[in-house]
């Protein structure tokens, strides 16, 4: 393979920049570009930082740098990998970068450094995947999950998984090739019991994927109920910053205002939205329809009530008297909602939660003042996890969304075949869903994806991994 080179510290200045070198002339490459400053120096000991300088393609000294060269197999890639660690002006890494490029490497493409380490088995492509989004976790908990991929521990399951169907493709391919004899095969019933054992393990894995989406991509989360509610002060008080425009006047908020925050270490995306009721304006008119849109997409609801306008009788109604509140509430079966009771310095109700909002979580808030402010953030975190929440603590499993899909395919497939054997289905025909389902386990560490996969997997990295 070519020896490939890469800037892998991050564009901009810096106080150190890193050029990484992998392939079989790494070493060849650092030696020609590296002056020692030693006199002693008798060639690069393995895994050892050695000071001297770096000589640019002129040969001409460059910069004062630190490098290392580290023999393969026992590398990341797989290969005999180098490194130049140099002062991390834009202008000096690059010019290191261009002198191992004109020594004989060539650029590196995006991902080109993990797949190598994949092509050469350090790495399943669920580690290769995990390292990626170990680079962009937006959470301490998406860290979390991403190392407990990288370290293997997805792979393991899976192949775990595929052994239990290989061994039961073991025991069918006794039944199918010696009917008449007696052989210990596996009766249906054990078979099928077999077979859900397995569809119960994925489905467990399956039921991480939310929780790695919210941590990676950060749960979208819409204010709305009725204009003057204070959506845009609870906004101003989550952000702990004035972003949002405030007044006492219905209807400011025209257009969705969206903010990252951060609730106890879960990423939340923020929408504020223009309050819903009919306008004869044109310009709310839009507002409150991109509202509607918004809760359309969202992960969670809060719905926002003007407690000083509902008052006690508010409250206590059985029914929602406020048209605006009524409408989100409409939206409650198809993503969580928390109601809240805002302004409880102006009016705090004797009836708790509403009568019409039994069963929705509700909680008071001032949000001016940030009076009920630390209940809302975390009963809104454990709305948004509630069903993430149920995994035991310990497995740390989360998929993300290509392998969630392959899992699917491949419980659709274990399902249809346990329906198969317990419907009298031959066992040479059980063994292609068998199969199927195998395939589609593998797709998740990449025992079998194909070009077009891997392409698709490996463009989304950075150049410098």
């Amino acid at each position: 393979m070519e020896t490939i080179a890469a800037i892998a510290t991050p564009p901009g200045a810096g106080g150190i920049g890193i050029v990484r070198l992998s392939g079989p002339q790494s070493r060849a490459i650092l030696e020609s570009l590296f002056r020692p400053s030693s006199a002693s120096f008798a060639g690069f000991r393995p895994w050892t930082l050695h000071r001297g300088h770096v000589l640019d393609g002129d040969g001409q000294r460059l910069d004062d740098a630190l490098v290392v060269f580290m023999p393969g197999p026992r590398t990341f890639t797989g290969e005999d990998v180098a490194e130049i660690h140099c002062h991390g002006g834009p202008f000096l890494v690059q010019a290191v970068l261009q002198s191992a490029l004109r020594r004989g490497a060539r650029p590196a493409q995006r991902g080109e450094f993990s797949r190598r380490a994949f092509c050469n088995g350090r790495m399943d492509l669920s580690q290769a995947e995990a390292v990626a989004e170990l680079i962009a976790a937006p959470s301490r908990e998406a860290v979390r999950l991403s190392l407990n991929r990288l370290d293997g521990l997805l792979g393991r399951r899976i192949s775990h998984l595929r052994q239990q169907l290989e061994a039961l493709r073991g025991q069918m391919c006794l039944a199918v090739d010696f009917p008449d004899e007696e052989v210990e095969s596996l009766p249906p019933a054990a078979f099928a019991a077999a077979v859900r054992q397995v569809e119960d393990a994925v489905t467990l894995l399956l039921r991480g994927t939310k929780r790695a989406r919210l941590m990676q991509q950060g749960a979208l989360v819409v204010l709305a109920g009725p204009v003057n509610a204070g959506k845009s002060s609870l906004m101003n008080a989550l952000l702990g910053r004035n972003r949002a425009l405030v007044t006492d006047i219905p209807g400011t908020t025209r257009d969705f205002i969206e903010e990252g925050c951060d609730l106890d270490g879960l990423p939340v995306r923020l929408v504020d939205t223009a309050g819903l009721r009919e306008s004869p304006e044109h310009v709310e008119e839009l507002g409150v329809a991109l509202s509607r849109e918004q809760l359309d997409r969202a992960d969670a609801i809060v719905l926002m009530l003007d407690g000083e306008r509902l008052g006690q009788t508010g409250a206590a109604a059985a029914t929602c008297p406020d048209p605006a509140a009524a409408e989100v509430l409409a939206h409650a079966g198809r993503c969580p909602l928390l109601v809240v009771w805002n302004k409880v310095d102006c009016c705090d109700p004797a009836i708790f939660p509403p009568r019409w909002a039994a069963g929705h979580v509700a909680v008071r808030l001032c949000a001016r003042s940030g009076e009920g402010l630390e209940e809302l953030t975390r009963q809104l975190r454990d709305l948004l996890l509630h069903d993430a929440e149920a995994l035991p603590p310990e497995d740390g499993l989360a998929p993300n969304a290509r392998q969630a899909l392959a899992l699917e395919r491949a419980l659709d497939e274990l399902r249809r075949l346990r329906q198969d054997i317990e419907t009298g289905c031959p066992y040479d025909c059980c063994s292609v869903r068998l199969d199927t389902a195998t395939a589609h386990l593998d797709e998740v560490t990449g025992s079998n994806s194909p070009d077009e996969v891997l392409n698709a997997v490996f463009e989304h990295f950075c150049i410098g991994k």
